[in-house]
């Protein structure tokens, strides 16, 4: 049977949860006690929760999982730990800069989603359950809050001297 289109853009936006998730508390920690990680606790927890919101939701439309998907997500976040770190181009705080980036564009994508989802709505009874207003209102937030700090680290990291 073939996939329904709503099918694979869930799954694609499962993927870029899965990454999204990971980068989230990867950032968390690798900034446990400083005003960014304190800023980062409860991004990286909502992140984790809207993800299990997609699941929650792909469950209730029987979307099975994409693995290859999935999969892909798992590898892109742990080939960025590598890039973050600053071990590629030798500038930790430019990592930490592209970081949030990556995350602050997710972030984005997620309230794409959540749009989309609402145009549809009315079609997919399993949507009904779902307050989509709030997980968009909540991701405007998160986006808001990452880009305050991704800027103010612009600031640090690409200004000269």
């Amino acid at each position: 049977m073939a996939e329904r289109p709503i099918d694979l853009y869930l799954n694609d936006h499962l993927a870029g949860a899965t990454l999204g998730r990971d980068l989230a508390e990867q950032i968390r920690q690798q900034h446990e006690g400083s005003p960014l990680g304190d800023v980062m606790a409860p991004i990286a927890t909502q992140v984790n929760e809207d993800r299990a919101t997609l699941l929650e939701l792909m469950d209730k439309m029987e979307t099975p999982t994409n693995p290859v998907k999935q999969a892909t997500g798992w590898v892109a976040e742990k080939a960025s730990r590598v890039k973050f770190s600053g071990m590629l181009g030798g500038d930790r705080q430019y990592g930490e800069f592209m970081a949030l980036e990556s995350l602050a564009l997710g972030v984005q994508g997620k309230a794409t989603l959540w749009r989309a989802l609402k145009e549809v709505a009315d079609e997919y009874p399993a949507l009904r359950w779902m307050n989509l207003d709030e997980l968009l209102s909540r991701a405007e937030s998160q986006y808001a809050t990452i880009e305050r700090e991704r800027l103010a680290l612009g600031r640090r990291t690409l200004s000269p001297g």
